[in-house]
């Protein structure tokens, strides 16, 4: 059984998107009238671009990147546009069908169709200024645009914002529980904290157009694995800004550790995956002589970064280590 139905089962009720009420850009004027429905009440919440007013219980939100998506959906919210990846169509597969059939595409990840977001009449845009930052004054002119001011290691922090934005701060927060008890589940399934700790992890990317990223401790798939308490080898602390040390397949015994986690972005002979873990100096890794070297999927365990994909990565994770 998935996540998604073991543990907070998404399958939050389908909003009715028919009957939903649109609102344009004028929606985030402020009234204290409405029935607290989304016909007009508002409160003004912080953001990565200032102090924006937005409705209390907005019904037409486009969100802009995977995190979004993952934060909407897991708060019980169906977006009526988001965006997709640029190397693929259609949104992350770990999203059961049944919560994304419906979604409107608007294009891609730090570049949507505005045209089309526009179509939408949304009452609420969910972004962030790193992927949309230079188009906030129009998406703005469209409606309410809450963006935090990065994606990957701030997840925690940003599904906060998602979630007083969405005005679902009550589901936010038992979320939040049900991952922390699920962590120590996982932990405790491992081993416990202190032969997690003794466990070096490594994460392997391979990526099409560059070159192989050892991930550091300072993105989305770090945090989770410091949630775990588990080893990561000195390596890591060599990452750039802390986010990845990049190697070329000549260097791959840079990657040594007990555990290695790999994914794909792109085609992977042209990323070097086929080629890389084909070499000697791959084989020799203490990962791979011993059988712990598990290819993952790129679009939950990198693209994810929200609590839905976090569970999923988490009973990935203890599925591994406990073979």
């Amino acid at each position: 059984m998935t996540t998604l139905t073991r543990r907070r089962g998404l399958t939050l009720g389908a909003l009715t998107l028919a009957g939903a009420l649109a609102l344009s850009a004028c929606g985030s004027s402020d009234s204290d009238s409405g029935n607290n429905n989304g016909s007009g009440k508002t409160h003004t919440m912080k953001t990565a671009m200032g102090d924006v007013k937005v409705p209390v219980n907005p019904q037409r939100v486009v969100v802009l990147d995977t995190g979004e998506l993952d934060s909407a959906l897991t708060l019980g919210v169906q977006p009526v546009g988001a965006t997709h990846s640029a190397t693929e169509d259609g949104f992350p597969s770990y999203l059961p069908e049944s919560r994304t059939k419906g979604i409107k595409e608007v294009g891609e990840i730090a570049n949507p169709n505005l045209e089309t977001v526009a179509s939408l009449k949304p009452d609420l845009i969910l972004t962030s200024k790193v992927r949309d930052g230079d188009r906030y004054e129009q998406l703005s002119a469209i409606a309410p645009t809450v963006m935090t001011e990065s994606t990957g290691t701030a997840w925690k922090e940003n599904f906060q914002t998602h979630a007083e934005a969405l005005g679902k701060q009550a589901e936010a927060k038992k979320v939040v529980a049900e991952y922390d008890a699920h962590v120590a589940d996982v932990t405790e399934a491992i081993g416990g904290k202190k032969k997690a700790a003794a466990t070096d992890v490594n994460f392997v990317r391979f990526v099409e157009g560059a070159d192989i990223r050892i991930y550091g401790k300072q993105n989305y798939i770090g945090s989770i694995l410091a949630d775990l308490g588990v080893g990561r080898p000195a390596i890591t602390d060599k990452a750039k800004d802390g986010f990845s040390y990049d190697v070329s397949p000549e260097k791959i015994d840079l990657a040594d550790a007990d555990v290695i986690f790999t994914s794909t972005y792109g085609d992977p002979d042209k990323a070097g995956t086929t080629r890389t873990m084909n070499s000697g100096l791959w084989k020799g890794l203490t990962a791979s002589k011993d059988d712990k070297v598990f290819k993952v999927d790129d679009r939950l365990w990198i693209a994810g970064i929200g609590y839905t994909a976090a569970d999923q990565i988490l009973d990935e994770f203890q599925t591994d280590l406990t073979k």
